[in-house]
């Protein structure tokens, strides 16, 4: 059997050493020191070898993890032929495309970075776009968080609950999660203004009252999003509001706006690590891995 080797980074540890007992392999610790310009100096506690797996998410921030990760994955690919890059939250998946004229696709050279560093396959969670998935190549590989999300949620025992997408590009998602708890599900109209970034609910023909909601998203960043759909449901009369959401950046007062707002609780997987990691998402990947 051939050997296996995790490498893992600043973040997520524990999901990175979940994987690798689930893996039965060895271990390569990274300690990172931050220089007072923002550099990074890593070191690694051991020489990793037969298959690398990296693990490393790209959150906040988003740039220094970047190239965390890449750094990671270079060293690897200069003791292995077989790296693997887990980005269990890959950055910058939301910028798969020109928006805007002159605006850059900067996924694109985040993929690019990555197969030149020598990360021979790339597994993520839940990616914002699949559009973006697609510039790393046959080698990238997506999995779902969502059965997971909605297996906890099944374990509160929420009374008539209803699953709702912020906006219609959640619409699959929410659908696969009402499938899982037998319920109903719909997607609000969103509008996002791409100059302002300001957020929207348009009407809703979609009775909610006295409905447990759950609002399920991929990401929750600022939580604009989120806010804007709980105040508009709350307003149409519903009963409790929970948000279930595979990544939670929650950056800045995130979290304190959606509670603000109404929502009971926020519950998010250990692809970020933070209070509201409830669900782990190592089984998902580690299966993933052995396909």
């Amino acid at each position: 059997m051939t050997k296996t080797t995790v490498i893992v980074g600043s973040s997520p540890t524990e999901l990175a050493h979940s994987i690798a007992q689930r893996l039965d392999a060895d271990i390569v610790t990274s300690k990172i020191k931050r220089f007072p310009d923002g550099e990074s100096k890593i070191t690694l506690s051991g020489e990793p070898s037969g298959r690398c797996i990296v693990v490393q998410s790209t959150h906040p921030p988003v740039d220094t993890n970047t190239i965390l990760a890449l750094s990671l994955v270079l060293q690897a690919a200069k003791q292995s032929d077989d790296v693997t890059a887990v980005i269990p939250y890959m950055g910058y998946g939301r910028q798969d495309k020109e928006f805007l004229p002159g605006e850059l696709v900067t996924i694109q050279g985040v993929a690019k970075l990555f197969l030149l560093a020598g990360a021979k396959n790339i597994l993520t969670v839940d990616i914002h776009s699949m559009t973006a998935l697609d510039y790393f190549g046959g080698g990238a590989k997506n999995v779902s968080a969502i059965p997971s999300l909605a297996e906890y949620i099944l374990t509160m025992n929420l009374e008539r609950p209803l699953v709702v997408s912020p906006d219609q590009g959640g619409i699959d998602r929410a659908d696969k999660f009402a499938h899982i708890l037998n319920a109903e599900s719909f997607a609000l109209e969103k509008r996002r203004d791409r100059e302002t970034g300001d957020v929207k609910i348009q009407n809703s023909k979609v009775n909610v009252h006295n409905r447990n909601i759950i609002l399920v998203d991929d990401m929750v960043s600022t939580g604009g999003s989120i806010v804007k759909a709980a105040q508009f449901l709350i307003s149409q009369g519903c009963a409790d509001i929970y948000v279930a959401c595979t990544h939670a950046l929650l950056v800045n007062d995130a979290l304190q706006n959606i509670k603000d707002a109404g929502v009971q609780k926020v519950i998010s997987t250990n692809t970020i690590p933070n209070s509201t990691t409830s669900v782990d998402v190592s089984a998902t990947i580690t299966d993933a891995l052995q396909a």
